[in-house]
């Protein structure tokens, strides 16, 4: 009589099987079955002698097929955890990174929390940035723009679902708030290197291209965010800005050129010089 298939014996089978294309084969395999399961991970693990049913080894399978061809897990089960959100992603939307959550932790840091302030967020995507400072900062007003209105209608649908009031709007960059200042701008813009080879490797693969790049130099969209900025943000307004780990240079030589003043960059948790932010004089 052939043994049950277990959810540990799936896992670990799974986890083998993505060890060579995957940098997280474990993470991946627990995350996939917890999908297909409608499971948390402490159910996993106190199942994790319960056998598997046909329809759902069927359903895991074909989630695991995808992910051995490189589809990112995010893309795979349409959710990401970004600072103390659970947000919703596709294809149309970049996978939120653990990097970019030091954005919200300068925001933070450089403007007060408790009070009315004026708050904007440049190319939002999947609404992470705006919507983790919404969460945090409850006195905030705060606007946030994006080009591509099938990602807008991802970030309108995870503000709706986690309750979180943000003023959204479909445009490039600062054109559909013409003549509105801020308190603090901030962004994560495409910065990656048309020619780059990392964009035809892992989860680059399969995410938006024109929110991951911008020019030979990677530099474009942050170059037009820092020229218009002072345009749009109050005297004494910051600007925070994500960026390559090899352009923290550049944006501040930007930085300087219009004015900007109490520049510094910021080291991610990777130790790589991510995020850039200045001060209008």
């Amino acid at each position: 009589m052939t043994s049950p298939v277990t959810v540990a014996g799936l896992l670990g089978s799974a986890a083998g099987r993505l060890a060579a294309s995957s940098p997280s084969p474990r993470a991946d395999a627990e995350l996939l079955l917890c999908h297909s399961l409608g499971w948390s991970r402490a159910r996993l693990f106190g199942e994790a002698a319960q056998a598997m049913a046909g329809d759902i080894r069927a359903g895991f399978e074909t989630l695991l097929a995808r992910r051995l061809a490189g589809e990112p897990v995010a893309y795979l089960t349409g959710e990401r955890g970004f600072w103390t959100l659970d947000l919703r992603v596709n294809r149309h939307v970049l996978i939120p990174r653990p990097e970019t959550e030091l954005v919200v932790e300068r925001a933070l840091a450089l403007v007060s929390g408790t009070e009315s302030r004026r708050v904007l967020d440049l190319g939002t995507g999947s609404g992470a940035i705006g919507l983790a400072l919404a969460g945090e900062c409850p006195p905030w007003r705060i606007s946030a723009i994006e080009q591509c209105s099938e990602a807008l209608a991802v970030a309108r649908d995870n503000g709706e679902r986690l309750g979180l009031a943000v003023e959204w709007h479909t445009g490039s960059w600062f054109e559909p708030l013409h003549g509105q200042r801020f308190d603090l701008i901030v962004s994560n813009p495409p910065y990656v290197a048309a020619g780059d080879p990392h964009l035809s490797r892992g989860d680059l693969r399969f995410e938006p291209t024109a929110a991951l790049t911008a020019g030979a130099e990677g530099l474009d969209a942050l170059r037009r965010i820092v020229t218009g900025a002072p345009d749009h943000l109050l005297p004494g307004g910051w600007l925070i800005l994500e960026h390559g780990y090899d352009q923290a240079d550049a944006v501040q030589d930007l930085l300087r050129s219009r004015g900007f003043r109490q520049i510094a960059s910021h080291r991610d948790l990777g130790g790589q010089p991510r995020v850039t932010e200045g001060r209008r004089a």
